[in-house]
């Protein structure tokens, strides 16, 4: 019998998603007994059950109250929705964070042999693709009037099996395109992986939890996005390096043993052009620089 008081969280079964998801669970403190083979994942330290489903039911389950939270792709959340209220079933969730992993883009492609084409060539043209209504949203806002061509995987191939004139579709590094023939077109959505709530969530003890979470998750989030940064640095050029590192509250400063022209300057900055910025910092008369990773990072 299912604890309805526990927090029910929907990931992605198997998959880079689902490695990034229980990667984050291990940052925010939920340890978890996890199974291969089991697709229910319980918490040995807080009430919370992890349900391992595959991606695109993930929205249903949290627009249904199945499940109180999911971790899915903004490009599955959109089309579901879309889906959803051409059906006239609930389709609400409450977005509460987007993630900094789980990143893809939608793009047009089409066969190499035509090379660079412009917007009218898919004017009356079949388009291949698994996300129609996204596809169909972007047509109409270019005013393109072609037809759709719904499938639900191996989508690189319809051109040269002549089931449809181009394709849309998730594109990371483009290799898979390359291989079938395939020309990179325009992106029409970037999406990265959010984290969602049900709308019918309505339990004080869940609704705890989840605030306990989310400085949790904005603290990993800022952690992944800074770093502690350690320097001896001139007095007189303390406020070109500071300037060079922009940081999320004002450095520490020590006092060095046996100089008074040089100090030790401590920061967190969220600086990310670090071999850059580190051959400016020398310039500026600053040396011994240390640049280290945050684990943790809460203000």
């Amino acid at each position: 019998m299912t604890d309805t008081k526990r927090l029910r969280i929907a990931i992605q079964k198997s998959g880079r998603l689902s490695t990034d998801c229980q990667n984050l669970f291990k940052q925010l403190g939920i340890k978890l007994n996890l199974r291969e083979q089991k697709l229910i994942a319980h918490s040995t330290n807080m009430p919370i059950d992890i349900l391992r489903v595959r991606h695109n039911d993930i929205p249903g389950l949290v627009m249904d109250g199945v499940c109180d939270l999911g971790i899915v792709g903004e490009n599955e959340l959109v089309e579901m929705q879309a889906e959803r209220q051409r059906l006239s079933l609930p389709s609400k969730v409450n977005k509460l964070a987007k993630l900094d992993f789980g990143y893809c883009r939608l793009a047009l492609a089409w066969p190499q042999e035509l090379g660079l084409i412009d917007k009218n060539w898919f004017q009356d043209k079949k388009i291949a693709t698994t996300y129609p209504a996204i596809l169909s949203e972007y047509l109409t806002r270019e005013n393109i009037s072609a037809s759709l061509v719904n499938l639900s995987g191996s989508v690189e191939v319809a051109p040269r099996a002549g089931l449809a004139d181009a394709i849309c579709d998730l594109v990371s590094t483009g290799a898979t395109l390359e291989a079938n023939g395939l020309m990179q077109g325009e992106t029409i959505m970037e999406s990265y992986a959010c984290l969602i709530q049900s709308p019918t969530l309505d339990c004080s003890n869940k609704s705890a939890l989840i605030e306990k979470l989310l400085p949790r998750l904005k603290a990993v989030k800022q952690a992944k996005e800074s770093k502690y940064i350690m320097l001896h640095a001139p007095k007189a050029r303390l406020k070109e390096i500071c300037d060079l590192l922009p940081g999320t509250g004002q450095p520490t400063m020590l006092a060095l043993a046996g100089s008074d022209e040089i100090v030790a300057l401590h920061m967190v900055s969220q600086e990310t052009l670090f071999w850059e910025t580190m051959e400016s910092l020398k310039q500026l008369g600053a040396s011994s620089i240390l640049v280290m990773p945050i684990e943790k990072m809460m203000e």
